[in-house]
């Protein structure tokens, strides 16, 4: 039988393996200078650029700030996740989405002390208890924010919502934010209701 962290974990994916062992910042930043291939790989992880902006007390690996939905036509919609707790009222205050409409989902994250390898973002929604969906959305590898790159932020693919009479109500959903490791930084309920308008 699944256990309940089946849904917030992200899907295997077959004979994928990491193809370097996880390594510590410094040794990240002591690779071979030489090595052009080295060069870019630290670069596309954000290495090499201004002051660490890691917090010495705080022991996050990844700070989640918001997660936004736009839309084509109104306002974004934003969930403020930057405060301790704040994520544990979300299921409380449900937000509205037109039937069809088209949207995006947008995170807004920070990462300190060490790099973070292979952040995905796992949603899975429930209407009546039963599971209706379950996606996943990789994120990338980040390294530390800096001066130069205060924060991250992920725009991830476009979603339509459903639409027609049975589509429309309340729907809970979990979101989840794991890394390579399964280590999961952020998890928590919120809701949505499907709507005939805005």
């Amino acid at each position: 039988m699944a256990s309940h962290d089946d849904d917030t974990m992200p899907p295997e994916t077959q004979g994928y393996k990491l193809s370097q062992p996880k390594q510590s910042l410094a040794e990240y930043q002591q690779m071979d200078a030489g090595d052009d291939s080295l060069q870019r790989y630290k670069e596309s992880l954000g290495l090499g650029g201004g002051k660490d902006l890691s917090d010495p007390n705080d022991p996050r690996v990844c700070i989640i700030d918001s997660l936004t939905m736009e839309s084509p036509g109104r306002d974004p919609v934003t969930i403020d996740l930057s405060e301790p707790g704040s994520e544990a009222t979300l299921k409380d205050k449900p937000f509205k989405i037109k039937e069809g409409a088209k949207f995006t989902m947008v995170a807004k994250f920070r990462v300190q002390h060490e790099i973070l390898s292979g952040l995905q973002y796992v949603q899975v929604v429930k209407r009546k208890g039963i599971r209706v969906s379950k996606d996943s959305e990789m994120l990338g590898s980040f390294a530390p924010n800096t001066e130069k790159t205060p924060f991250y932020t992920k725009h991830f693919q476009e979603e339509d919502a459903p639409s027609g009479m049975l589509a429309r109500g309340h729907y809970n959903a979990v979101s989840s934010f794991v890394d390579d490791d399964k280590k999961t930084h952020l998890s928590f309920e919120w809701s949505f209701d499907i709507a005939k308008d805005w």
